[in-house]
């Protein structure tokens, strides 16, 4: 730890503004249609840093928000609980990233925008003005939103601290595969850790050859999820995989977002790696039991008791 009193995780990306609308009857197109909306608060680095933040680690977020109502939403629930958002950047009069989408009676999604203009506010000079900050963090968390920016930073602040990375699809991961050997820690699933490491994904052999792919680029940390099959994991120390055994699913939303949030607070508390991905694997867990993308009552205590009751298989290679 660089200091264990003052220890913290910066996490680096996109807050969006989410507004749904529900339609309670037959969906009609070019109609205005009866139904409710529901507005909540979303992007993966976000959601990130609130499910780290409600674990109790010191969480410090950067983001770049609008000057306008729905920025100074987020950056007033972020108070609320706990992240810092103090270094973000706002900028005067534009839309904070927004996402607005339209589900019909059966639940499915029949338009959708998205807003995310500000998002090339986000320059060098203003990554370097928080050069302090980064410095000073013990783990730096990425999504793949802005691959320009996300080089920029891991080339610059190289061995500054540590880089973890979410790659959140196939296609991104696509835009950034070239800059894994900056990486301690990745958290693909199947389908992103195919992309990265350039072959199928069908057998746990083919799991085990592409973490060791990794570990040769390496990456010190390796996170593969397998969906129902549990979380690979390897070191250069030790390799495995953990599956918890029944685990009921209300929605998927988030849980990846939340894994990695149970990565970060393993890390700034110095948990084993085993320990590391049971954990993280209770909090995604817990994250599916719910609708909403981050659940509610999510915190320390909670967690540790639902880690406790869960019927583990763990495999060790």
């Amino acid at each position: 730890m660089k200091n264990n009193h003052e220890a913290y995780n910066l996490v680096f990306g996109i807050s969006i503004y989410d507004i749904f609308g529900f339609t309670s009857h037959q969906y009609r197109s070019h109609d205005s249609n009866p139904g409710r909306v529901k507005v909540s608060f979303g992007g993966v680095c976000r959601n990130i840093a609130e499910n780290m933040a409600r674990m109790g680690a010191k969480t410090k977020f950067i983001s770049v928000l609008g000057n306008d109502e729905k920025g100074k939403s987020i950056l007033k629930h972020s108070k609320s609980i706990h992240v810092d958002m103090s270094d973000s950047l706002i900028v005067e009069g534009a839309s904070t990233p927004t996402y607005v989408a339209i589900l019909d009676e059966k639940g499915e999604m029949v338009s959708a925008i998205v807003d995310i203009d500000v998002d090339h506010h986000l320059t060098p000079e203003f990554i370097d003005s928080k050069s302090a900050i980064i410095e000073g963090a013990e783990y730096m968390f990425f999504g793949a939103d802005n691959p320009q920016i996300l080089e920029y930073i891991v080339k610059k602040y190289d061995k500054k601290t540590k880089f973890v990375l979410d790659p959140v699809s196939a296609a991104k991961a696509t835009m950034i595969k070239h800059l894994l050997p900056y990486f301690h820690t990745i958290k693909p699933n199947r389908h992103e850790a195919e992309v990265l490491c350039g072959f199928k994904i069908k057998t746990i052999d083919d799991v085990r050859r592409a973490g060791k792919y990794f570990l040769s680029l390496g990456i010190q940390h390796v996170f593969i999820s397998l969906d129902a099959d549990g979380v690979y994991y390897c070191t250069s120390e030790e390799e495995g995989v953990v599956k918890p055994n029944q685990v009921d699913v209300v929605n998927v939303t988030g849980a990846g977002d939340s894994f990695i949030a149970g990565v970060g607070y393993s890390y700034l508390n110095q948990l084993s790696v085993l320990e590391t991905v049971k954990l993280a694997q209770t909090m995604a867990i817990i994250t599916i039991s719910h609708e909403e993308t981050i659940h509610p009552e999510m915190e320390l205590n909670h967690v540790k008791e639902k880690m406790d009751e869960i019927d583990w298989s763990i495999t060790i290679f």
